[in-house]
């Protein structure tokens, strides 16, 4: 017979029943994320991770297009995520309206730039601040770079979150990539992450230009809300940035096509920004393979697949990409 133990949150009058096997999960878990807590922190980090669990074992349990594991955010709730790790405003997406794309001929059924040749950097981690954005930009510029020059050089978000306040972005607070790639090209240049290194938190800009290590010629808006747009771009472009609405059941990810009910469509709801770069199908369900910047232990190495052809979470309100 298990042995039970009663805790308490401090921010909760509801207890929570914990198992030895619970606080067992927990040890392993902390000592393979290099977790360490106070005697105080530890039995409420305890709950919470008991609880995500039990969220991750009753959805893999079910029948999902996806699955979800413990990953390094599983000692958090979702709130506590929502206020590291992603927006804490609503961005204005307004900008992506224009640029229809069209193609003369048939698309690829499946399309991976990572396959093409040296075009995509590897996962980054964006670590406790909400630079996704910038990651995002970095991401999609690095990869236009590479197509055009045949040089994949990886590039600063930190200069993008200390500089880019004037383009309607906030640092660690949210942004979004068309905003960023205006301020790219009218800065005349983004240096590399080596001369500008990522620290994780909003400081004073020293962007030298004589530095620059990439430019924007142009910024392209796909249509807003026009999926199939995005699609062409991936494949006869480019990989393409977007922004779409995480929510928690997005968290614990880990294999599969993403699909939701909880999240909405409209971009007022956008949290969050990353990069597809390609799509294909699984079992008859079409998705898009996007890379994101919570580093290569969460999902798929660092990526996932998200349902394509119904604007899933709002993820076709406002992509863009630049020209060079």
């Amino acid at each position: 017979m298990r042995t039970l133990l009663v805790f308490t949150l401090l921010s909760s009058t509801s207890a929570l029943y914990l198992s030895a096997e619970d606080e067992h999960h927990f040890k392993s878990w902390m000592v393979q994320h290099n977790k360490e807590y106070s005697p105080e922190e530890y039995y409420d980090r305890l709950l919470i991770f008991a609880e995500n669990k039990r969220t991750i074992d009753h959805h893999n349990a079910g029948n999902h297009s996806f699955s979800m594991k413990l990953n390094q955010f599983s000692d958090m709730t979702f709130s506590e995520f929502k206020r590291t790790f992603l927006w804490s405003e609503p961005q204005n997406c307004s900008a992506t309206k224009g640029n229809n794309f069209h193609s003369s001929g048939l698309l690829p059924d499946s399309f991976d730039w990572r396959k093409q040749g040296n075009y995509v950097t590897p996962v980054k981690n964006q670590g406790g601040c909400g630079s996704c954005w910038a990651f995002s930009t970095t991401g999609c510029l690095e990869s236009v770079t590479a197509i055009n020059t045949g040089k994949l050089v990886p590039l600063s978000e930190q200069q993008l979150v200390d500089c880019a306040q004037d383009f309607n972005n906030h640092g660690c607070n949210g942004g979004l990539p068309s905003q960023a790639f205006e301020y790219i090209m009218y800065n005349k240049g983004l240096m590399s992450e080596k001369d500008y290194p990522y620290t994780s938190f909003e400081g004073t800009c020293v962007y030298k230009p004589v530095l620059a290590a990439a430019f924007v010629k142009n910024v392209v808006n796909v249509t807003a809300n026009d999926e199939k747009g995005m699609e062409i771009a991936v494949a006869t472009r480019n990989p393409v940035s977007f922004a779409f609405e995480v929510t928690s059941d997005f968290m614990h990810y880990s294999q599969g096509v993403y699909t939701s009910t909880q999240c909405h469509k409209t971009a007022d709801k956008v949290n969050h920004a990353v990069l597809a770069v390609g799509y294909g199908q699984m079992k008859g369900s079409p998705y898009w393979i996007v890379k994101n910047s919570w580093g290569e232990g969460w999902g798929i190495e660092g990526y996932f697949f998200i349902e394509r052809g119904k604007n899933m979470c709002g993820l076709a309100a406002c992509a863009s990409f630049p020209e060079v």
